[in-house]
């Protein structure tokens, strides 16, 4: 059997399958940066001659996956590089804005809340941050932003840091490249005391007045001393004898 389609039908198909495809969303994409893995699939088949041969199909055992909410404009985040020493390392240090929270959706910290809502400052892959961190700003740009997906293997393990952040708990992280330096920051300079103010509205504390009877020189004594009495008459007794005496 033959079926015969005029030239208005196969039209009407061909303009609602284009209307179909211009009208569908889509998904934002999701970056997956593997973990203590090696390449799957070329592993499997590029071993070298002297590597005993294992059958089997790689598998992930966790990985950091990423989502670039704003694609910066400024350059490409460089890494640092790490020498045997501070002197022959090449740090880079990043500035941050951040916002973490639990995959329940409790936020534990936040760079907003702090004073003055100051991002942090941190050397880029030197270990002073969790290993999701240090991986985490890999192709992103100055002034880009992006949602970390972090497994606990690369968070705060297995032990968490409790209270606000439970044993092998997985995080979720937006953040914000600010900016990357060359330079640690600088210290920030201790806070001015305040002025004192130009019209005061207590009047100053005036010195005590001098009192009224100032006290007695310690030279010289307050009163004169009593006169003492004569000396009794030693041929006459001072009081009569007792009758028993006699």
């Amino acid at each position: 059997m033959i079926f015969k389609f005029s030239s208005a039908s196969l039209l009407a198909a061909a303009l609602t399958t284009a209307v179909t495809a211009q009208t569908t969303p889509a998904k934002p994409a999701t970056t997956t940066t593997t973990h203590h893995t090696a390449a799957a699939t070329k592993s499997a088949t590029t071993t070298p001659p002297n590597i005993p041969k294992v059958i089997g199909i790689p598998k992930t055992l966790y990985a950091l996956r990423y989502v670039d909410a704003v694609v910066g404009t400024g350059p490409l985040a460089e890494s640092s590089v790490l020498g045997t020493s501070e002197a022959d390392s090449k740090i880079k240090w990043y500035t941050v804005k951040y916002t973490g929270w639990l995959t329940n959706g409790t936020k534990f910290d936040s760079s907003y809340d702090h004073a003055g809502a100051d991002p942090i400052t941190f050397p880029a892959g030197a270990h002073r941050v969790i290993p999701g961190w240090d991986t985490g700003f890999q192709g992103m740009h100055i002034g880009g932003k992006r949602r970390l997906f972090i497994p606990y293997q690369l968070a705060y393990g297995e032990a968490g840091r409790p209270p606000h952040i439970p044993a092998k708990s997985d995080l979720i992280f937006d953040i914000e490249l600010v900016s990357i330096s060359d330079t640690p920051p600088a210290p920030k300079a201790p806070p001015t005391p305040p002025a004192p103010p130009t019209n005061p509205s207590i009047p100053p504390t005036k010195p005590a007045d001098a009192p009224a009877n100032p006290a007695a020189d310690p030279a010289k004594p307050q009163t004169a001393p009593p006169t003492p009495p004569p000396p009794a008459d030693p041929t006459k007794p001072e009081t009569a004898p007792h009758p028993q005496s006699l």
